[in-house]
């Protein structure tokens, strides 16, 4: 039990100990500033500008800026979908890969353009090199930037004093890339492929076994036979219906150059099919710490970044504080309830949840190679943020530590979050606690010396609600469905709770999946890109709408009145109205998929 603890701990020290740095240095990149390293850099910035003919003095309102992130993100969507669809007809490549359906290419672009990087696929045996090349990385790193961007626009405007403009949308999205993304990722991919995470222009490759292997005429292994040369002896009777298998088909690829950014970019779209629990993406505990530690650096460092930005290190640190608390709470919750299995598997003796000796807990469904403590640690990193991956099946989870993952999203994703979505996410709580205790104390509400007013709240509240409404609406009406059973692995409480984590994870554009549920259907793919589609725009529109509207107010100087936001009292109502609307919105749902499972057992 220490040894998990201490790993809990180094886990949490490292996350902080890089992302401090890494704030400062964002903010120095996306404020204009310079340094020697954005100097070297500086000429690929200039010359993208060039070719793409950028004016990077010009800025933009709220409004022009929406409309230019919007219409990126359609023509984004457009291009994959078209890439994925073209696929079957001259990009096949190595291992015959043909085109998914209709519905599947439009999920799946939905789902990388919104950073949600949802997969009703197997990567290896779905998408080819082209496709996850100029696909899926492409748009993880896209989709990242315009995250970062959106949050900095937010920044401007609470900086701003009766201005119009809140930047560039094509300055900022281009520096977010050139200078933090790219560079980070490159340094990640490296580290990886050294690791033994494979980087090939090859899909494939096929290997000879040790041991020939024979299967019947339905592919099952068959056991107690003699095989010689390409005959297989039952009982010294040769058995013609059965086949010798002596290859085996490696599937390869560009994986570690998609792994860097869909870590570092809060993506989570897996180049296999079984995402980072595969030996290909994560083959030792070095890369599953490096990639752990990447899912939340540059949302912390974001935190930051804020503080450096605004001229206001306290109120950055702050909002840190409030995400962190809410971390080590989750990732506790987990790692407990993993550690201690259920009185299923502890009955009779059969498997032991004993730690004074070294081993014991729910190891089902977990790497033997990472343990408990690192897959729930992975668990809790990766549901905090919006990214995707998953170094262990969900599906296994014990009911609580699967209550406190998918808690995690429905809170709306504002526990560290998705690069600059989750941020703004929670700026969106701040300016709602802001204005529920201005009213509690009879204080004005401001929030960084700009008044809240109906106009914020409004879209605030817009902000903070669209993750619930789109969980709860979308697993309602699949709910309604009579054939929705039919896609089920499990039924009962446990069923309902795979139906409820895959919306949840769709509408908190998470992108991790519950492993127990085939959402490969018409229906469901293009009802959880709907869900995807609202919870990742509407917000974006009400940030920058809030933007627009504080950029053109003046500063109030502080008085006696003012109520602080950078003490441990807003730390604490924070956190309150977070679960005050999130889980609360939820529980309901909850109590009846994992706390029904739980009693039940």
């Amino acid at each position: 039990m220490e040894w998990e603890l201490i790993q809990y701990i180094l886990y949490l020290l490292i996350l902080i100990a890089l992302a401090i740095p890494l704030g400062k240095y964002i903010a120095t990149v996306m404020d204009g500033e310079s340094n020697k390293f954005i100097k070297l850099l500086s000429p690929i910035e200039k010359a993208i500008y060039k070719v793409c003919k950028i004016n990077d003095r010009e800025d933009m309102t709220w409004k022009h800026y929406t409309i230019a992130v919007i219409v990126f993100n359609i023509m984004g969507f457009i291009f994959l979908m078209i890439l994925q669809l073209l696929q079957g007809l001259f990009l096949k490549g190595t291992g015959n890969i043909h085109s998914p359906s209709l519905s599947l290419a439009i999920n799946t672009a939905i789902s990388f353009v919104t950073n949600t990087n949802w997969q009703s696929y197997s990567g290896e045996t779905t998408m080819t090199i082209v496709t996850q090349v100029l696909g899926m990385t492409v748009q993880n790193f896209v989709s990242a930037a315009t995250g970062i961007s959106v949050l900095f626009a937010l920044i401007r405007g609470f900086k701003g004093v009766k201005e119009k403009n809140i930047g560039n949308y094509w300055v900022d999205m281009t520096r977010s890339i050139v200078y933090i993304l790219l560079p980070l990722s490159l340094v990640l991919a490296i580290a990886l492929s050294s690791q033994g995470v494979v980087q090939s222009m090859s899909s494939s490759n096929e290997v000879k076994l040790i041991q020939p292997i024979a299967v019947d005429k339905n592919g099952e292994l068959m056991k107690g036979v003699k095989i010689v040369g390409k005959i297989v002896y039952i009982n010294g009777r040769v058995d013609k219906s059965a086949k010798v298998v002596d290859k085996e088909y490696l599937p390869l690829g560009t994986a570690a150059s998609q792994i860097a950014i869909k870590q570092l970019g809060t993506n989570g779209g897996g180049y296999f099919g079984t995402n980072s629990a595969h030996p290909f993406e994560n083959p030792n505990a070095f890369t599953n710490l490096i990639e752990m530690v990447s899912i939340l650096l540059i949302p912390a460092a974001l935190c930051f970044s804020f503080g450096v930005s605004i001229k206001n290190k306290r109120q950055g640190k702050t909002i840190f504080i409030a995400m962190f608390i809410m971390l080590i709470f989750g990732l506790l919750a987990i790692g407990y309830n993993e550690m201690n299995a259920t009185s299923q598997l502890t009955q009779h003796g059969l498997v032991s949840a004993d730690f004074s000796k070294g081993f014991g807990g729910n190891m089902q469904g977990k790497e033997a190679r990472f343990g408990i403590a690192s897959s729930s640690t992975w668990t809790a990193f990766t549901t905090a943020a919006s990214n995707g991956s998953v170094n262990s099946m969900l599906d296994s989870y014990t009911p609580l530590a699967s209550m406190f993952a998918m808690l995690q999203i429905q809170l709306g994703e504002v526990i560290f979050g998705g690069v600059g979505s989750g941020l703004y996410g929670m700026l969106a709580f701040a300016i709602l606690t802001v204005f529920i205790s201005g009213l509690m104390v009879g204080r004005t509400p401001e929030f960084l010396g700009k008044k809240i007013e109906p106009y914020e709240m409004k879209w605030a509240v817009l902000v903070c609600l669209a993750t619930p409404v789109s969980i709860l609406i979308g697993s309602g009406i699949a709910s309604s469905i009579p054939n929705i059973m039919s896609t089920f692995g499990n039924t009962g409480a446990h069923g309902f709770t795979e139906l409820l984590y895959n919306f949840s994870s769709a509408g908190g554009n998470n992108g991790s999946a519950f492993a127990g549920q085939n959402t490969n259907t018409i229906f469901l793919n293009l009802c959880l890109g709907v869900c995807m589609i609202f919870s990742r725009y509407l917000p974006i529109i009400g940030t920058l709408a809030i933007a627009g509207n504080m950029a053109s107010k003046k500063k109030i100087a502080q008085t006696s009145g003012t109520l602080s936001t950078t003490n441990f009292m807003f730390i604490f109502l924070l956190i309150f109205v977070v679960l005050l609307i999130g889980a609360l919105s939820f529980l309901p749902a909850i109590a009846l998929g994992p706390i029904a499972e739980y009693l039940h057992i």
